[in-house]
């Protein structure tokens, strides 16, 4: 192994042990390790590895630290008008156990998810979550950690739903209907929602001793509606942005939308809310307050860990997966066919427990379409190669979901947790995720060999 690829390595296992170890410092480790990156690719100390700040920059997802920014301050607004409070006892008026209060909301926040961005999502569903939760006088962390690992599974089940499935799109020459049905086959909704279903059973399961039911005494009052509206253009906007292609994915002469699109929707949209306030009351209480309930702490962790994960990229940590994956061909049996593909899925589910799934599924996509064409030559069975694509979506997409660091989703959930004052460890998530995750790729990686193979 290159002196490179070994420093990368144990530079990336050292970040993440500190940061499972160490819950309350995640941040300053992330950052730290970004930063050791960033000063041995500029100082030369690897020829080979050239990443300047600059570079280090260029990495990090600003779309997506953006969405945050301008979604928290909406949803504080939101929260602030009592809508979240009206919304949970409505929900307490239709469904009086608690177990089944979670997995609905659970369901709903995977609905959502399938179109709109899954941080998005979580920001928005979560705050119903805690005012119900602060109402029944329990704790909300069962039902956000449902929430955000929900979320990431139906980012899979369309084309919008999340970057991996645009990147999938492109390399597999699919459209928006293809996740539904593509050559008379089922596409990935199908197989999502399938996995969607299994994993409620495992949230019902969980959930099984909280049998306590829950009533009614009086309904919540709001006489501002005004956030409520701001939230719901916000989710339509991105809705409707979502079908305008970015420029890599743009046809010759299309109108595509620049990437911090989503982000600069939720800016604006939080902007409007808060001059509207500020006028509205004639102090600047309201904008003080709101820039106080962003989560920092999720978005410098967020912006470390893009850094850091694009430093191992660059030091040929994935390319290294990648080929060792592209080399196992085998003899194009049926028996070797279902190897190479069960190695994909899984591998991926590993992978993306750690590292975010975006970089990794953009290497892997030209991996997997070789393998699919070498192992038809091999062995002379005629292989789709749709079955390896969505094998590589099952494990990269759903497999963040295990660690409480794998995804931005979890990352943000529990950044609303913390801010409630409940800190999770690693242990607890994990109890929730583990499960969750193994029964959601164990469904899709059945059902995509099944119809595919």
């Amino acid at each position: 192994m290159q002196s490179l690829t070994l420093f990368a390595a144990i530079l990336f296992v050292i970040t993440y042990v500190l940061m499972f170890a160490f819950q309350k410092i995640r941040p300053y480790v992330a950052i730290a390790s970004a930063a050791i990156f960033v000063i041995a690719g500029t100082i030369g100390f690897f020829p080979d590895f050239q990443y300047g700040l600059l570079d280090a920059l260029k990495q990090i997802d600003w779309n997506v630290l953006m969405m945050i920014s301008g979604t928290m301050g909406t949803v504080y607004l939101f929260i602030e008008s009592n809508m979240p409070k009206l919304m949970s006892d409505l929900l307490v008026s239709r469904l009086h156990s608690v177990k089944w209060l979670v997995v609905v909301l659970s369901l709903f926040a995977g609905i959502i998810s399938a179109f709109v961005d899954n941080v998005a999502t979580v920001l928005m569903v979560a705050p119903v979550a805690i005012a119900l939760c602060k109402e029944l006088k329990i704790s909300p962390v069962p039902a956000i950690i449902c929430i955000s690992i929900s979320s990431n599974l139906q980012g899979a089940a369309t084309l919008v739903g999340d970057t991996t499935s645009i990147l999938l799109a492109k390399a597999a020459n699919l459209d928006f209907t293809d996740f539904f049905f593509v050559e008379g086959k089922m596409g990935m909704f199908w197989v999502t929602e399938l996995g969607a279903l299994v994993s409620a059973l495992i949230i019902l399961f969980k959930m099984r001793k909280e049998t306590a039911s829950v009533y009614l005494n009086q309904r919540t009052h709001v006489e501002d509606k005004f956030p409520t509206v701001l939230l719901l253009l916000t989710v339509l906007t991105l809705i409707g942005t979502s079908f305008i292609p970015y420029k890599s994915n743009a046809a010759p002469g299309q109108f595509y939308k620049p990437e911090i699109s989503n982000g600069l929707i939720c800016i604006f949209f939080f902007t409007i809310g808060i001059i509207r306030a500020t006028i509205k009351t004639k102090s600047t209480e309201t904008l003080k307050n709101a820039f106080k309930e962003i989560d920092y702490y999720t978005l410098f962790l967020l912006a470390g860990l893009f850094v850091v994960i694009g430093g191992i990229t660059k030091a040929g940590i994935i390319d290294i997966i990648g080929d060792t994956i592209a080399s196992i061909s085998g003899d194009g049996s049926r028996t070797s066919i279902f190897i190479v593909y069960s190695i994909i899925v899984w591998m991926s589910v590993l992978c993306s427990a750690f590292i975010d799934n975006i970089p990794y599924t953009a290497t892997m996509l030209p991996v997997v379409a070789i393998v699919s064409q070498e192992l038809s030559q091999a062995g002379g069975i005629s292989i789709h190669p749709n079955l390896m694509y969505f094998g590589l979506l099952v494990g990269a997409t759903l497999g963040g979901n295990i660690t409480p660091i794998g995804a931005s989703a979890n990352i943000t959930g529990l950044g609303l947790l913390r801010k409630e004052g409940h800190s999770v460890g690693t242990k607890e998530f994990m109890s929730y995720s583990v499960p969750f995750t193994l029964a959601a790729v164990i469904t899709g990686y059945l059902l995509v060999w099944f119809i595919w193979m």
